[in-house]
This record gives structure tokens, sequence and C-alpha cells, in this order.
């Protein structure tokens, strides 16, 4: 099995966080491609970035997977959603991370800055790492989420 790979990005209120993050990345000799932002005076708006990493995930053919902050994760888990194929999902505590990984097939994790300090992102984002979707009783619900998807894109 190939390694995960991941695309991460965060806008200004988040910058401290995802470098918070990509220490994790390192320290589990995860790779990853930063798509920004840098700091704090950089002005991009999330929907530039979320937009960023859902391109990526899907250039590269849904190999890799996404990380995405901001103040609350749920302009970049609406934006990122409105790709094909991308399932993002805020999580701020250990049970959604599960939930979104073992119920919804979440390929995309998305994390507020200004909800959750980074000792618990951490912790948060390890849960979500450590899971794959198993199918099982939830098989038929996310096959229904990805035909709702294709109808509506027509």
């Amino acid at each position: 099995m190939a390694q995960k790979q991941f695309v991460i990005g965060c806008d200004n209120a988040a910058v401290e966080l995802k470098k918070v993050i990509i220490e994790v990345l390192e320290e589990q000799g995860l790779a990853y491609e930063d798509v920004g932002v840098d700091n704090a005076a950089d002005e991009t708006i999330y929907p530039e970035i979320a937009e960023r990493v859902a391109q990526k995930i899907i250039a590269s053919d849904y190999q890799k997977e996404g990380i995405l902050i901001c103040g609350t994760g749920i302009g970049m888990a609406i934006t990122a959603n409105k790709f094909p194929g991308i399932y993002a999902a805020v999580c701020h505590d250990s049970y959604s991370a599960e939930r979104a990984r073992l119920s919804n097939n979440s390929n995309v994790i998305c994390l507020g800055a200004r909800v959750i300090g980074p000792e618990l992102a951490k912790l948060i984002f390890l849960e979500w790492l450590r899971l794959e979707f198993q199918g099982g009783r939830s098989l038929p619900k996310v096959a229904r989420i990805k035909e709702i998807e294709r109808r509506s894109a027509l």
C-alpha cells in the first residue's frame, strides 16, 4: 500500500495551527504539499485555499488527502465540498474525526484555529489519520452521497 500524501492549506487566521499540523506530518514521515498561506499578513481568502487543495486532490486522481484550516473550519469545508469527490468534514473532537472517516469516508479534514488549541488539533488529526473507511453499514449511505453528487453535477 502506498504511503499517504497530503495537501495542506490555511488562511491567515490559521497560520500557527498549520505549522503545528505540518510538524505532525513530518514526525509521522508523511509527504505533503503546502499551498499557503505562510503568514498572517497574507489576505488570501479561505475559498481560494480550499479550491487549491481540492484541485490538487483531484489532479492526483484522489490519491492525496487534504487538510484545511481556517478560523472555524466551516468555510473551508463548505468550499471544498463543492468539488466532485471531495468529502471534507469539520472535526473539533476525536469522535467527529472518527466518524468523518469511518461513517463518511472523509478525504479532507477541516480544523478551526479559533475553536481548538494546538494540542487538541494534533490529537484530532492523528485520530483522523489512523482510520480508514471500512464500508459496512455506512457503505449504502456513502454510495447515496456519491449518487447525489453525480446527479447534481449534471
